[in-house]
């Protein structure tokens, strides 16, 4: 990594243009019902947890009503110092933008409790591929290319990546999301709605021309069936376990 790759100042700004709009989480909220059944089918009982990233309204009373009796919740760069040791973390939405993802994983790692598990999701792989062609489209028309989406990390190198960082039996899969929109429009609506916008440094700093938007608008309007076009959302979960074995506990400010 040569530098920051996204725009640590951007997150609360997005989010409070989502509360603005009427934020509707619904792609977090998916992930969230489904780790809470993932969790269910695991033969053991959590004394506490952590939530790394942001926690959406329920999520603490969710863990709560899962038998999990203390639970925190630590946003990412805060200086909060995390429970003693938890034996749970659950991470919904944020390891996708983490700068230093390797580096986090393992702090996450040093930080659990031996034998401690970790679960969670966030969108991955060949997420919004026909926002990503409609936004081809736009630099086409422009004459330039901008940084529009963010990148994306396949299935087996994030599994690949929870073994690096010393966590064991990692297991890592996808709920691909299928979405109708009736246009381009619909789609950022959503996106902003979920504070899920372009957050990169490299991102273009003045808004798509005219000509840009209308070739952009074509493009995703050409891909529809019956007026609707077809967006695809992968969501990555995963689960895997700390060794049974000491651990230290450092910071997560950095991260």
């Amino acid at each position: 990594m040569t530098g920051p790759l996204f725009d640590a100042t951007l997150l609360p700004l997005r989010r409070a243009r989502a509360a603005a709009l009427g934020s509707d989480y619904f792609l977090h909220e998916r992930a969230f019902v489904d780790c809470l059944d993932r969790l269910a089918l695991v033969a053991r009982t959590f004394s506490s947890g952590l939530i790394y990233g942001s926690a959406l309204p329920g999520w603490v009373e969710g863990l709560h009503a899962a038998g999990i009796g203390h639970v925190t919740a630590i946003e990412p760069g805060d200086d909060t110092p995390p429970p003693a040791m938890p034996d749970l973390c659950l991470s919904i939405g944020a390891l996708d933008t983490a700068e230093d993802l390797p580096g986090l994983l393992t702090a996450l790692r040093h930080i659990l409790a031996p034998g401690a598990l970790f679960l969670g999701a966030f969108a991955g792989g060949d997420s919004l591929p026909a926002l990503r062609t409609a936004m081809m489209a736009a630099d086409q028309a422009e004459g330039g290319a901008s940084a529009h989406v963010h990148p994306r990390i396949d299935p087996p190198s994030f599994a690949a990546l929870l073994a690096n960082a010393g966590f064991v039996a990692p297991v890592v899969d996808v709920d691909r999301v299928s979405l109708r929109y009736s246009s381009l429009d619909a789609l950022v609506r959503d996106l902003r709605g979920m504070a899920a916008t372009n957050r990169l440094l490299a991102r273009p700093r003045r808004p798509v021309l005219r000509r840009g938007l209308a070739a952009a608008r074509a493009a995703f309007s050409a891909a529809a069936v019956n007026g609707r076009t077809t967006e695809i959302v992968e969501i990555i979960h995963f689960a895997a376990w700390t060794p049974d074995d000491a651990n230290s506990q450092p910071s997560l400010t950095n991260y």
